[in-house]
């Protein structure tokens, strides 16, 4: 494999009941939210795991022992708000990074590839990939700049717009990435699942399925 000049990082949350994927409850318990969490973290670490990355790491939010990280460099998120946080997760490093969350379990390594050839292209200052519901998949810079994200309106159904103007407004030039489903509500991740059956989310969904089935 031929090893791209680009750092993968991976914004995440640790999945603890209670505290992921809360917009999944109801129907799911927020036990059942936490398991979905896990698998659509663990499918996401194997993408960037097995994508030609120079380096990766796991910016987390809350204990890294709820977490396999081998082959990755892990940090604690910054405070602030998603836009702070964001921006402080390129801070420090030279060189182009691209950040990921743990919302698209159906990302794979092939994609992940695609996303760092483009910001590698000489004509690209940063890459970002709208998602269905308004915000972005993902996004990348040839260089860090936390003017780039610091202000920004983030969670909101005009995020991804947003984040267009103020690349704009710094005068970067921008490639558009593929367009991906966040898995936010229950329809999400039954969608999210279907598209890519083979996955740990798919999986921990359909054992979901299974454990409530049963109890009808």
């Amino acid at each position: 494999m031929t090893v791209l000049n680009v750092r993968a990082l991976v914004l995440a949350k640790a999945p603890v009941a209670g505290r992921v994927k809360t917009r999944l409850c109801p129907p799911y318990t927020p036990a059942q939210a936490a398991s979905l969490a896990a698998a659509a973290l663990a499918d996401t670490l194997r993408a960037v795991a097995c994508s030609a990355a120079r380096g990766r790491t796991l910016v987390l939010d809350g204990q890294a022992d709820l977490v396999s990280t081998i082959g990755f460099d892990v940090i604690q998120q910054s405070e602030g708000g998603l836009d702070e946080r964001i921006a402080a997760a390129f801070a420090g490093r030279a060189g182009g990074q691209i950040l990921v969350g743990m919302d698209t379990p159906q990302i794979t390594p092939e994609l992940l590839d695609e996303v760092m050839a483009t910001l590698l292209d000489s004509s690209v200052d940063a890459v970002i990939g709208p998602a269905d519901d308004g915000g972005y998949w993902a996004v990348g810079l040839r260089s860090a700049d936390a003017a780039a994200f610091v202000g920004v309106p983030m969670s909101r159904p005009w995020t991804y717009r947003a984040q267009r103007e103020r690349f704009d407004r710094l005068g970067l030039r921008v490639a558009t990435l593929p367009s991906l489903r966040d898995v936010d509500d229950a329809s999400d991740a039954r969608w999210v699942a279907d598209l890519a059956p083979t996955t740990a989310f798919a999986a921990a969904l359909r054992k979901i399925d299974d454990e409530m089935s049963a109890l009808c």
